[in-house]
């Protein structure tokens, strides 16, 4: 079942569902017909959808997702070429596809474009749309058979198949899109205290914490325990007070070598970003990554990836000290790019690596693909709290609690 709700939800904790398929298929009005909603302009005119439309939606039992509805696959000319390079970067942060056909049936070209996604691992529903025109073939359902490719009829001038296609999204997801996912949780327990550390300088928001931050303050209400919240200059006296150790210490990365003499050694502690290394990805790939700060030699290229667009500032991480960090612990002279929001670069082979915000603003799906690119062509990644602790000597104990609780 299918309700509209309010987009509260954070943009990276929502899935992503892309609907694809060639010019005039019907995309446009199947998103209108499963949202109940005029999301995205319809006409009979092939190629009105030409940049991605995003529509947050409560897709129930599933929850919160995003649909995204796609310029044809098909589409033509120079502007054509480009939108169809839009609609490929859309796929790349997609949990799931809805690849939609028209009565025309399955062609050639949707034929190639099915199997490039199912060889990469993309989840997807076909939708036989406009049934109304025309019921499809026995060839093909044939053909969707043999790739295991689940189908379903619809009908957006008659407004059939919306139930159908929400129930089958909900069982085509991967199981670890429908569990509770934890960011810290399994690091304590209920009744348990952890500390969060904070500290505030010239790059911190006015008025307000950061996403992570105010993420894993709500998952320890939603646990039952107790969170504290303080600056490194008051950690001292915040563990000083408690009358039993904190479960959990959790810093960000930055003030980490301030942090970790005051945390006794009996006492887990991480930081923000590897937390966040760990909930949208893979921290192990995390972590050999940061290794490649000890080989990095003159004139090597690091990339610099942001998930968001923001004003850079005096005290940015990712421009200002972070590049300042691995320049000093390296000792070489490097030279630092920055990319920002979904873009990703094709050159991945010039770098000698990938260092990573905590994607915070991508889902994990995103960040995954992201990493599985990197590893691909043998581009070491890391994230921006694994390579601090990595330069800082404390590595091994930020990251210990977490793969202790890793799949």
């Amino acid at each position: 079942m299918c309700n509209a709700v309010t987009d509260q939800a954070p943009r990276g904790m929502r899935y992503h569902i892309a609907l694809v398929g060639r010019r005039n298929a019907g995309k446009s009005s199947l998103l209108n017909l499963l949202t109940g909603q005029a999301v995205s302009i319809v006409s009979d005119t092939a190629g009105t959808t030409t940049d991605a439309v995003n529509k947050p939606f409560e897709l129930l039992p599933l929850g919160p997702v995003t649909f995204i509805d796609t310029a044809g696959i098909d589409d033509e000319g120079e502007l054509g070429e480009l939108r169809v390079a839009a609609t490929h970067k859309a796929l790349n942060r997609a949990d799931m596809a809805l690849y939609v056909v028209d009565e025309q049936g399955i062609t050639a070209p949707d034929r190639a474009f099915i199997e490039q996604q199912l060889a990469l691992g993309l989840p997807m529903l076909l939708v036989f749309n406009k049934t109304d025109l025309q019921s499809p073939s026995e060839a093909d359902l044939a053909w969707c058979q043999s790739y295991q490719l689940p189908v379903e009829l619809a009908s957006s001038v008659a407004g059939q198949g919306r139930t159908m296609i929400c129930q089958t999204l909900y069982q085509l997801a991967p199981e670890e899109l429908k569990a509770k996912p934890n960011l810290a949780a399994d690091c304590y327990g209920p009744g348990d205290t952890i500390v969060c550390v904070v500290p505030i300088d010239m790059a911190a928001p006015k008025g307000r914490l950061i996403l992570p931050q105010v993420q894993i303050l709500r998952e320890a209400l939603d646990n039952n325990a107790t969170a504290l919240i303080c600056k490194e200059t008051e950690l001292a006296q915040t563990l000083a007070m408690l009358r039993r150790p904190p479960a959990l210490v959790v810093t960000d990365a930055q003030a980490i070598k301030t942090v970790a003499p005051l945390v006794p050694d009996s006492v887990p502690l991480t930081t923000f970003s590897s937390l966040f290394a760990r909930f949208k990805g893979e921290l192990r790939p995390m972590v050999e990554g940061a290794y490649a700060l000890d080989k990095l030699k003159d004139g090597d290229r690091i990339l610099i990836a942001e998930a968001c667009s923001h004003h850079v500032q005096d005290e940015d991480i990712g421009r200002v000290k972070l590049p300042a960090l691995v320049r000093q612990y390296s000792g070489k002279a490097l030279e630092f790019d920055v990319v920002a929001g979904h873009d990703f670069p094709d050159d991945l082979e010039s770098y000698a690596l990938v260092l990573h915000c905590g994607a915070c603003m991508f889902n994990r799906a995103e960040m995954v693909r992201r990493l599985r690119e990197c590893q691909r062509r043998g581009v070491p990644i890391t994230n921006y709290g694994v390579a601090i602790a990595r330069v800082q000597g404390v590595m091994p104990r930020v990251v210990a609690p977490l793969l202790a609780h890793a799949s």
